[in-house]
């Protein structure tokens, strides 16, 4: 069987993960009969601090794109074109556009870096000087008097009225000067 090499399904908008389950289910099942091999829906990690809590989802980095490791032979392009929530192949049905493999691994190298910790590179010192940008302090500028890493929250002084108070804050819920 000759090399596989990488193609560019183009998606619904919002159904990537969709497509590449459908994919991995008929690979699974045998319907490609070997011709294709991996799927890939590149995403990155997105931390959101919603009601006082922080939130880590996945985004989709290229929407509406899904790479397919295949060997475009016989009616393989076709029975991915007929893929539920795939509008086509990048390139067009009979000369189908081969991503790089250089162009792969930097995605898989991106996907893999988005997998350490996103704040293990967030460090606060003390004394450093910080602006708060969420909740009812939100604007204040004040100096960090201590670091918890552990539990990733921050006792923060700030002056309100003349008057320094002490507030304690997650790390998402402050900034670097």
């Amino acid at each position: 069987m000759a090399d596989m090499n990488w193609y560019v399904l183009r998606a619904i908008t919002g159904k990537e993960t969709k497509v590449k389950e459908y994919i991995d289910t008929a690979v699974s099942n045998g319907v490609f009969s070997g011709h294709v091999g991996q799927t890939l829906v590149p995403t990155e990690k997105v931390v959101q601090v919603r009601n006082g809590k922080r939130v880590v989802n996945d985004r989709v980095l290229y929407s509406g794109y899904v790479y397919v490791q295949a060997v475009m032979v016989g009616e393989i392009a076709y029975a991915l074109r007929n893929i539920p929530n795939v509008i086509g192949i990048l390139g067009g049905m009979a000369h189908p556009a081969v991503v790089r493999q250089a162009e792969i691994d930097r995605l898989l190298g991106a996907a893999e870096q988005q997998d350490i910790d996103l704040e293990s590179s967030v460090s606060f010192l003390v004394g450093e000087q910080v602006k708060v940008n969420e909740g009812p302090f939100s604007t204040f500028v004040g100096v960090v008097s201590e670091v918890n890493t552990e539990r990733k929250k921050l006792t923060v002084l700030v002056k309100v009225f003349g008057r320094e108070t002490a507030l304690s804050l997650g790390f998402g819920q402050v900034e670097k000067i």
